[in-house]
């Protein structure tokens, strides 16, 4: 019997997604990654991290999942992804030009169909000891966040990422595990640091509960609502930063909230 995702680690779940580019990250301040460390909590795939890596100018992104099969396969991700970007010069080129913009690969510039035949292209080590571009700005790691620590946290990070994740933490370690969460979050943020939350809306949870009994005792035990999480926030420390709008479309159509850490 296939296992059952419990913690909505949905093998393929950005297949089922409607667009090449996360639509999300479109919808954020666009300087919100640039040169900033960046946490991308229940990772999956790794879509997300790598375009952020990739096409955002971070200086790293973590990407942090409980499934280590789903790390495996944003491993696999990043070496697709860096084997199908525009070949860029060596970085050796540019070392007596220091005042001289790189130009970013595209990414994309060869068709999925070269990967698929010929295969991913080894990634080389990185020959800058300077500022790290893709594919070096980036790794994974296979961890239950909420309770273990990752080495990353040690330096903290500019930028926190919760994409539709409040439900599964909510529901597989209650109100009390949600808000251990938030106050991790919280407290690896630097200063003026940026939590993303997408929570899933309250009626999707009777679904989930339905996939595995203890989700449903868990889930009928709880006191808080998706409503509730931005006072949660609040009384942890975070300010307000922008609410978005509902971002995606059908099944995917969520609210982002930004908060930041004084």
């Amino acid at each position: 019997m296939p296992n059952v995702p419990t913690h909505g680690n949905y093998v393929g779940y950005y297949t089922k997604r409607p667009f090449l580019n996360d639509e999300r990250l479109s919808f954020l301040p666009a300087d919100l990654f640039k040169g900033k460390r960046v946490l991308d909590v229940g990772c999956n795939e790794g879509f997300v991290t790598c375009e952020i890596a990739q096409c955002h100018d971070a200086s790293y992104t973590v990407g942090v999942d409980i499934d280590n099969s789903l790390i495996q396969a944003a491993w696999r991700r990043r070496r697709v992804v860096w084997s199908l970007q525009e070949p860029t010069l060596p970085v050796e080129s540019n070392a007596n030009h220091d005042d001289e913009p790189i130009v970013r690969a595209r990414p994309s510039y060869f068709p999925a169909s070269c990967e698929h035949e010929f295969g991913s292209l080894p990634v080389p080590p990185s020959q800058n000891r300077g500022k790290t571009n893709f594919p070096h700005n980036m790794g994974f790691r296979h961890a239950n966040w909420v309770n273990e620590h990752i080495p990353e946290d040690k330096d903290g990070y500019d930028v926190v990422l919760g994409f539709s994740i409040s439900k599964w933490i909510h529901l597989n370690d209650g109100d009390e595990g949600l808000e251990a969460f938030f106050r991790r979050v919280f407290g690896v943020l630097k200063s003026g640091g940026v939590f993303v939350l997408e929570p899933q809306p309250w009626d999707s949870y009777a679904k989930a509960k339905k996939m595995d009994q203890r989700l449903k005792e868990n889930g009928n035990r709880l006191k808080h609502r998706p409503e509730d999480f931005g006072r949660i926030l609040r009384e942890m420390g975070f300010e307000d930063v922008e609410h978005i709008g509902d971002v995606g479309v059908g099944g995917f159509r969520r609210p982002l909230h930004l908060y930041t850490k004084p």
